[in-house]
């Protein structure tokens, strides 16, 4: 049995990392798509932790991570009916969902028009993450602003690894290379638009 799939290393992983979440901290972890660098969404002091570690310029917004619908309702103005039938209904492919006005987050991690992206993971730790945490996690991904993504643990660099509060050890060994989300954006109207394919 490998260190990432022992059931008391795992449940200890989850506690461990939503320890620093409530405490402010930053956190490097597997998500349904890259790894990603995390912290409570609603921590501004945190998310621009997350901007200053990616070195990324702050007028880019975030994607967070939420549990279910129910959460991404809590954190959203009312979500059009489309974006309802996305969370009802999810596709294979990880999608995240940009909704106008975002609730109760910190005011970084929003774009300038007030809007936010969220997604529901179709994985298995970063949804017990959320549902654990119970709140919004930043997700972006594990490398300095221009660089590739980290498809895999053993991507990310050096840097960013002594840059965080905690790595998960979840799917360390985990070599099977994802993509990052498609992004959609659904106005108030119903009007849906393709920002990343």
């Amino acid at each position: 049995m490998t260190e990432s799939s022992d059931p008391t290393t795992y449940v200890s992983d989850i506690e461990h990392a939503c320890e620093i979440l409530r405490a402010g901290g930053v956190i490097l972890y597997p998500t349904d798509t890259v790894w990603g660098i995390g912290c409570d969404a609603t921590d501004s002091r945190a998310v621009r932790r997350v901007y200053n570690i990616k070195r990324r310029a702050d007028s880019k917004a975030l994607i967070l991570l939420v549990a279910d619908g129910d959460m991404m309702r809590a954190h959203s103005a009312p979500l059009p009916a489309v974006a309802e039938m996305m969370i009802a209904h999810p596709v294979e492919r990880p999608t995240t969902i940009v909704v106008d006005g975002g609730k109760g987050l910190a005011p970084e991690v929003l774009a300038d028009d007030g809007s936010v992206g969220m997604r529901i993971p179709n994985e298995e730790f970063a949804q017990t993450l959320c549902r654990s945490f119970g709140r919004p996690i930043v997700s972006t991904s594990a490398n300095i602003s221009g660089e590739k993504a980290a498809a895999c643990f053993s991507d990310i660099s050096r840097e960013i690894i002594e840059s965080v509060d905690y790595v998960c050890v979840s799917r360390r060994d985990d070599t099977s290379r994802s993509i990052p989300s498609k992004v959609v954006k659904i106005d108030r109207d119903g009007h849906l638009s393709i920002l990343r394919p």
